[in-house]
């Protein structure tokens, strides 16, 4: 496991959580995906471990669209629609994610991005 970074200097992370500065557009799809979830009767399986293995399960599928194909070879329009599609499945599980922590996903890819712009790796 690598090293695990502050996202904030203090450490409280607070500033990363959900209020009056998150898009309007991402909290209206987080309530339709909350709409969704209920009218399902998931809302008991969204813990956050359960969502953890759903993500890793989606990521999968993302990898499986690429695999036994060189680098190079082009995404046709089914497969780009299928990766289209995945990815909408691992950023669903993402944003649940988020939601359980009180984290806008936004917030905190900025605040890594800082973290990761001061960093130096191996080459």
């Amino acid at each position: 496991m690598g090293k695990i970074h502050n996202l904030e200097q203090d450490g409280s992370n607070r500033n990363l959580q959900i209020d009056q500065q998150t898009s309007e557009q991402y909290q209206t799809v987080l309530q339709q995906l909350r709409d969704f979830r209920q009218n399902q009767g998931w809302a008991p399986f969204h813990n956050l471990k359960d969502l953890a293995l759903s993500l890793d399960l989606e990521a999968a599928e993302v990898l499986e669209i690429f695999q036994w194909q060189s680098e190079d070879t082009p995404l046709t329009p089914e497969k780009r629609a299928h990766l289209e599609e995945e990815l909408a499945d691992v950023l669903t599980y993402t944003f649940f994610m988020c939601e359980q922590l009180n984290v806008d996903p936004l917030k905190l890819v900025a605040a890594k991005t800082k973290i990761n712009n001061r960093r130096t790796w191996d080459k």
